[in-house]
């Protein structure tokens, strides 16, 4: 069973920073795309970015793209997301996930079988 475990959300002013882990245990990680999803109050679950196994594709919504940026490193299990330029409509909580393993990067979340708990991140105006 892969169990994801993300950290470093929190209060941030807009135009600040953040980073966001997760990782994994389980299972191979380097051996799965993941990616992460967040879902603000009253809203859906969106795609925010993903990552194939090797890091070398990546894809990010358009509402990210230019502040936000996937990253991994396998040797650590780790996922990250690196957000700046923060806005108030970034606030949400954040969710890693993982797809089975040998898939491709995916933006659906029904693609993916493994989340972690979430991570809220609250961007002040």
């Amino acid at each position: 069973q892969v169990l994801l475990v993300e950290s470093g959300g929190g209060l941030v002013q807009a135009g600040g920073s953040l980073r966001l882990s997760c990782v994994g245990s389980g299972g191979t990680f380097s051996d799965s795309a993941m990616a992460w999803f967040r879902q603000a109050p009253g809203k859906e679950r969106e795609f925010v970015a993903t990552i194939s196994r090797l890091g070398y594709s990546t894809d990010h919504a358009d509402s990210v793209k230019g502040r936000f940026t996937i990253s991994r490193d396998n040797a650590k299990n780790t996922l990250y997301l690196q957000m700046n330029s923060l806005k108030p409509d970034d606030t949400a909580v954040y969710y890693c996930a993982a797809r089975p393993v040998y898939h491709s990067i995916s933006t659906w979340s029904g693609d993916y079988n493994y989340w972690g708990q979430g991570t809220q991140v609250t961007v002040s105006s």
